[in-house]
């Protein structure tokens, strides 16, 4: 990702992380406009004196200019970060995707760093989303064809879906709305307690595994007709392969039990390949990736 790259609503979503107040994100719109898309390189790089010139000609505090330069300085320390002002991120994402390609985001170190996840995915999904709205938009309009369905998947989504941030955040955006442009969320957590209410409501699927804190089964069971009984089914599922189905899947709540992961039978009835026939996805996948005879290939 390049610093120019990052817009101040980028920033925003960052702001309690960051401790950015609101005269610090006065102080990002106002950069933002002032010095466009590379506003917080220069900040970056910014002088005292250069800070100083800025506060008097343009009516901004240089103590608040000072205090959000060291806050966003913080971002240097993310590898992922560079000063190339063409990286071609999302567009490449958007080749995959449209290929009918799954993406997978791993942070890697960056994965205990709670500023790196919301900022990386908040502002690939936020793009993504925009590119999808844009289609579906020009394919209602002219009558072309629609964009393919995209499920855009998050793990531990109360990191997301936090009351304090889902309505600042694009996956509170597209769960409220319903598929409305193609584009929907497939939410993955161990505390759904943590997610915020109107988050939930609009989830229209849900498979619940084993719970027994009392704030996430009446998180789970919201607004679901039979609570009463659900929860009494929910305590007593097995600790492992079990999970509780209800919602718009089903015609009614029902007990599944997950298929054995690893077994030879698994991976067939995924229809995994082997021999010529891997070797021949392989080749595929190649072609369709755009790499070369060393690539290793995704079957």
């Amino acid at each position: 990702m390049s610093y120019a790259q990052i817009e101040a609503s980028d920033m925003e979503m960052l702001s309690g992380l960051m401790g950015l107040t609101e005269a610090a994100m006065g102080a990002v719109y106002f950069l933002e406009e002032h010095w466009k898309k590379g506003w917080l390189a220069k900040l970056m790089d910014l002088s005292p004196e250069g800070m100083e010139e800025l506060a008097r000609e343009h009516g901004q505090h240089t103590g608040t200019l000072a205090g959000l330069k060291r806050r966003v300085g913080r971002l240097k320390r993310f590898g992922f970060l560079t000063a190339d002002t063409d990286s071609p991120t999302v567009q490449r994402i958007m080749e995959y995707l449209n290929k009918g390609m799954s993406v997978v985001l791993e942070f890697g170190r960056y994965g205990d760093s709670l500023e790196a996840y919301l900022l990386v995915a908040n502002y690939l999904t936020r793009r993504i989303r925009g590119s999808y709205v844009q289609r579906m938009e020009t394919a209602l309009g002219e009558q072309s064809q629609k964009p393919r369905p995209l499920v855009i998947t998050i793990e531990e989504a109360h990191k997301f879906l936090d009351p304090q941030i889902a309505r600042d955040t694009v996956f509170g955006t597209i769960a409220r709305e319903l598929r409305k442009y193609n584009v929907t969320l497939l939410v993955v957590d161990q505390r759904p307690s943590g997610i915020d209410e109107e988050v939930m409501s609009q989830i229209g699927t849900r498979v619940t595994c084993l719970l027994d804190n009392e704030r996430d089964i009446q998180a789970v069971l919201t607004g679901i007709s039979g609570a009463s009984e659900l929860r009494q089914v929910l305590a007593r599922l097995d600790t492992r392969q079990q999970a509780l189905l209800l919602g718009h899947a089903v015609k009614m709540p029902v007990v599944i039990k997950t298929r054995t992961y690893g077994t030879p039978e698994f991976y067939q009835a995924l229809g995994c390949l082997e021999g010529d026939d891997l070797q021949a996805k392989l080749d595929e996948n190649r072609r369709l990736w755009g790499g070369d005879e060393d690539d290793h290939g995704i079957a």
